[in-house]
């Protein structure tokens, strides 16, 4: 059955009140006590004017604030945006104009970064600042319509919903090929038909002791946080500084009992790497998983063979169908390191489609397109009816006009076994780090440098921690002085660190094919043989 997606907190706030619900460092939570906070901050939302559908945005990291925040914006029948911090100024002021936020909720070290976005807004329209914390928002210029004090004073009693499955829950901002991040609507519906079908086929249950590793801007953590509390489970949040230091990562998930770990490849890889799997490890964890990006099968061994006991699966899915759409259990462990792992068969709900350019299957074994179908599709792009019409399509072989097929921008075949091959990208977006990267979006920003003539960037696919390795080509303008760390220092103050390029090479003019365009191809092959 549909919910909306705050519901599963209160539901389990009556059922079982005092059980543990989310733990960070020493702070434990209770079930009782994150439905209690959440709707005080519910009702200081709407004490502000916050209306059914109004857009709340969310710039803190993640920790057990953030986690009530999330859930307080939806009780006051808002939709999230959550920001990343780390994030450039310009780039966080193209989210913030685009989603028009009612109100801004703010934690931690952000109060300059408040200072920054105030001065970039392009709109006349007051946003209201949050402060989520009991201090005074200290050494800035923006003055808080609300703190945590006033939010403790505020009733704790459950609120009514406005609001219904088919509104819009969160809102994500992905890469854009024209420089400008695009925004991702995805409804409670949405989320909710995922969770169903996860929470049974994964058997998650109230004993269970999930993971909380990505960061909140990435949709691999809806999952946790709500198939957590979909089941009345403990969500246990990763510390962001734990993820470069694996044998500490390997003791967290240790000694948190995890039952579940759920995370993007590299760092699977990146743990391998500093083979730091302790002999009899993780007693507790039963259950691998994986999505946005390929697991190589040497590291997916090495993980299998320490790990006996585990059950691993490869989920897939782009941000536009929520979450996953497919799945595959890997059943034992693979003995050819050349072997690819398959993204598997849909998800309840949805439907691979490999299709040509037609629009019609392929045969098996043979490359298509792959197409999304099925209930965990987005209603389309934030404000962009023009992108949206040309990634959702009408499905060919229904008559139904509300019968829509996503185009993933990637390349499969269906193999004899029945399931679907991830076969890589048919544009320029690539996925490093879990990270979904249009190149041409980083080409944007290159071209506006004026110490540069011409540029442009590639991927080198490798097995490594990064998952490809972005490679930038440039020619100098006439008479400039031009480095690749003064290039990097300039992207960095427009783009966030994952997509600034690590490999550079300077040229006198670009190769060109027999077209006169770029000769990209001939660029991978130069990089290539720099490794």
């Amino acid at each position: 059955m549909t919910r909306l997606l705050q519901g599963w907190i209160t539901e389990h706030a009556e059922r079982r009140p005092s059980s543990t619900a989310l733990v960070m460092h020493d702070e434990h939570l209770s079930y009782e006590q994150i439905e209690a906070r959440t709707n005080q901050l519910a009702r200081m939302l709407k004490a502000i004017g916050c209306l059914r559908g109004d857009r709340v945005a969310l710039l803190m990291g993640k920790s057990p604030t953030a986690i009530v925040a999330i859930l307080g914006i939806l009780k006051a029948d808002c939709i999230y945006v959550p920001l990343d911090p780390a994030s450039p100024v310009p780039r966080l002021a193209h989210m913030v104009a685009s989603a028009e936020p009612r109100c801004i909720l703010a934690a931690g070290p952000t109060a300059a970064l408040l200072d920054a976005l105030r001065a970039a807004q392009q709109s006349s329209r007051s946003i209201a600042i949050g402060w989520m914390e009991r201090e005074t928002v200290a050494g800035t210029q923006v003055t808080a319509a609300f703190s945590r004090n006033d939010v403790d004073s505020c009733a704790a009693t459950p609120l009514a919903y406005r609001n219904g499955p088919q509104d819009t829950a969160y809102i994500l901002f992905t890469s854009g090929s024209t420089g400008v991040p695009k925004g991702v609507p995805i409804t409670h519906s949405n989320v909710a038909h995922f969770i169903a079908w996860a929470t049974r086929y994964f058997g998650i249950s109230p004993s269970d002791r999930i993971s909380g590793h990505p960061p909140l801007h990435f949709d691999l953590s809806v999952f946790d946080i709500f198939g957590t509390f979909a089941a009345g489970a403990q969500l246990h949040l990763v510390p962001h500084d734990l993820t470069l230091l694996p044998i500490r990562l390997a003791h967290f998930i240790t000694t948190s009992e995890l039952t579940q770990w759920f995370s993007v490849p590299s760092l699977l890889t990146y743990i391998a790497k500093f083979d730091a799997i302790p002999a009899n490890g993780f007693p507790a964890l039963k259950r691998l998983l994986w999505c946005g990006e390929v697991l190589p099968t040497p590291v997916l061994m090495y993980w299998m063979k320490r790990l006996p006991s585990v059950s691993f699966t490869n989920l897939y899915g782009p941000t536009e169908a929520t979450i996953a759409s497919s799945y595959y259990t890997v059943p034992t462990c693979p003995d050819d390191p050349t072997a690819p792992i398959p993204i598997g068969t849909a998800c309840d709900g949805e439907e691979l489609l490999v299709l040509d350019e037609r629009l019609q299957p392929v045969r098996p074994g043979q490359t298509g397109d792959l197409y999304i179908r099925g209930v965990g599709l987005s209603p389309g792009y934030w404000r962009d009816p023009e992108k949206t019409r040309t990634a959702f399509l009408a499905n060919p072989n229904s008559r139904d006009p509300s019968d829509r097929v996503y185009k993933t921008g990637d390349l499969a075949r269906l193999g004899g076994d029945g399931a679907v091959y991830f076969l890589g990208r048919a544009d320029s977006q690539i996925k490093t780090r879990g990270y979904r990267i249009e190149l041409g979006e980083i080409e944007t920003h290159l071209h506006a440098l004026p110490q540069l003539k011409e540029s442009a960037v590639v991927a080198i696919n490798t097995d490594g921690f990064e998952g490809a390795t972005i490679c930038c080509a440039y020619v100098p303008a006439p008479g400039a002085a031009v480095t690749p760390a003064a290039l990097r220092q300039e992207l960095a103050k427009t783009l966030p660190s994952y997509m600034l390029p690590a490999g550079w090479r300077m040229f006198d003019a670009l190769p060109k094919n027999e077209n006169g365009k770029v000769d990209r191809r001939q660029l991978m092959d130069d990089f290539g043989r720099d490794r």
